[in-house]
Order: C-alpha cells, then sequence, then structure tokens
C-alpha cells in the first residue's frame, strides 16, 4: 500500500494510482540498485517507509537491490569504543581495529534491521555482504596526497579500505526475480582472503553495472547535483557531468558521487539519479511521477 494523505478524494487516490501506471509499465521486470544512505537511514519512520517503499517495487514486478552505508553508524560504534578515526583523502583509514567494527555495524545491526523492517512490510529481504558467494571481490585502494609542507605528492595508506574489482553474479541471480529482495553491505574479500571495507556508492555502482540495472539511485543528504546559484539541475548527460566537474560547479563530496554515476553508466546502468533520502517516498517519487526528484544523469 502506498500512504496516500487522508484528506484527498477517493476519486483522486485513484487518479495518481492511473498516474503511475506507464511509469510501472517502463520498469517492469526491471532491476533498480538503490544505494540507502547511511544519514537517510538514521530516521525510525523513514527507515519504515523506505522498507514499505521497496517492497511496493518488488509487488509491481520490479526488482530493487538495496545496497546501505552506515558512515554514522560506525562512527557512533567507534566513539562508543574509544576507538579514533582517522581520514585521508575523504576516505576512512581502516586498521585491523577499526575493520572488526566496521564489519560488525554493516554486515550485522545495518543489514539485519533493513532486512527486518522491509520483512515486516511484507517483503521477503535477504541480508547479504560483498563477501557471500565471492559476490564482490576487492583490491586495496590507493590514493595520493600532497604534503603541505613539502608539496610532494604522496601514497597514503587507508588500511583494510578497497576499491571493488570483479563481481560474480551467481548469488544474486538465484535471489533476483524470485520475489526476494538482496539487501548488501559494502563489504568484498580480496583474493588472499583479506576482508576490505568498500565506499557504499562505489560498491553500488559496481553491483548496478554488472547487473546491466534500470536504474541506480543513489540516496543522499542534498537533493541532487546543484548548479553554482545552488538550484537543482533535473538532468545531465556525462559530458555535461564532466565540464561541471572542470569548472567546479560539481565540487567536494559530489565528485565521487558523480563519478560513480559516471563509471556505472559506461558499465550499462541505462541512468542514475542522485536524490534526497530525506525525502518521504523519495524512490517512489522518482520512478512512478512525472517529475521525478534530484539529478538523472545519462550517457
Amino acid at each position: 500500500m502506498i500512504d496516500l494523505p487522508t484528506n484527498i478524494s477517493a476519486q483522486d487516490q485513484a487518479r495518481i494510482l492511473s498516474e503511475a501506471l506507464p511509469h510501472m509499465q517502463q520498469y517492469d521486470e526491471e532491476t533498480i540498485v538503490i544505494k540507502y544512505g547511511g544519514h537517510a537511514m538514521g530516521e525510525e519512520n523513514l527507515a519504515r517507509q523506505f522498507a514499505r517503499d521497496i517492497v511496493l517495487l518488488e509487488q509491481t514486478a520490479i526488482n530493487p537491490v538495496v545496497v546501505h552505508g552506515g558512515g554514522p553508524q560506525i562512527a557512533s560504534m567507534l566513539a562508543r569504543l574509544g576507538i579514533k578515526s582517522e581520514f585521508a583523502a575523504g576516505l576512512r583509514v581502516t586498521d585491523a581495529p577499526t575493520m572488526e567494527i566496521v564489519e560488525m555495524v554493516l554486515a550485522g545491526s545495518i543489514n539485519k534491521s533493513i532486512v527486518s523492517h522491509i520483512n515486516e512490510a511484507g517483503g521477503k529481504a535477504v541480508g547479504l555482504c560483498g563477501k557471500d558467494g565471492n559476490m564482490v571481490t576487492a583490491v586495496k585502494a590507493t590514493r595520493t596526497m600532497v604534503d603541505p609542507g613539502s608539496n610532494i605528492e604522496k601514497v597514503v595508506d587507508l588500511g583494510f579500505v578497497g576499491e571493488p574489482d570483479k563481481v560474480d553474479l551467481t548469488l544474486l541471480n538465484q535471489l533476483i526475480g524470485y520475489e526476494l529482495i538482496p539487501v548488501l553491505a559494502p563489504l568484498a574479500s580480496s583474493g588472499d582472503g583479506k576482508t576490505y571495507n568498500v565506499n557504499a556508492d562505489t560498491f553500488a555502482g559496481a553491483v548496478a553495472g554488472a547487473l546491466k540495472a534500470k536504474r541506480l539511485l543513489l540516496l543522499t543528504d542534498v537533493p541532487g547535483v546543484l548548479d553554482k546559484s545552488k538550484k537543482l539541475i533535473p538532468e545531465l548527460s556525462i559530458k555535461d557531468a564532466r565540464k561541471l566537474i572542470a569548472d567546479g560547479t560539481i565540487s567536494g563530496g559530489m565528485i565521487p558521487k558523480v563519478e560513480t554515476c559516471i563509471y556505472s553508466l559506461e558499465a550499462g546502468v541505462e541512468g542514475v539519479v542522485i536524490i534526497d533520502g530525506k525525502t518521504p517516498h523519495a524512490v517512489l517519487l522518482e520512478l512512478f511521477t512525472n517529475q521525478g526528484t534530484g539529478t538523472l544523469i545519462h550517457k
């Protein structure tokens, strides 16, 4: 069921449902990968709404795959345990004690909470991480930073932080299309058996690319890509996006998000949308309404 406001007439409710039909037909039997962000997950009411919306997608013959982050929850657990986090080049430096906590929080409490919410809403969610069935294998991430003192570029050791290397769809293909909803934590194994923490956007992009998903939705804390006067840009091509990165319109934390979008599109995803995960029913607004929400990036 879609939560419709109680103050609108039955006639209007029927019209809203009828207007969703062409959108439902467009996505019929298609795979949609949804990256569910750390901050958007923090509020219980929004978390339950999100779960119901995912079940609604599955009920309308769409194949949703959820990839979740967990940055704020990891930070909170590390603080409770007195473990101090360091960041370099925008990524958490993950040593062995930190990695234990990251795995516990991502594959444990967060993953199972999302699975519970989806199952409570009438779905059949299966909680997994990239290590299961060797779904996602990773290589150690490398970053460089310019040392402010010497102005020399140095390689930063991020510890157990990985980049997706290969995606094996054997396990996901047993779930997708069988009324099961995969919920994936962004952890991956390396060839030599180490566990790596992978950025959730990058992980979602790799999975969406391998699945040739119709859409990748990145739920974030901002309405989408903004122009220099802070107005939402509803649509961008890869070429437009690269220009906006070059001229500084797209900056800071939005750069890696947009780069993930470009990587996914080049890997075979039809369209990627950056949307505000704190907007109620953001996923339904994007997929089932004429105006959509957020910024659509396409080839």
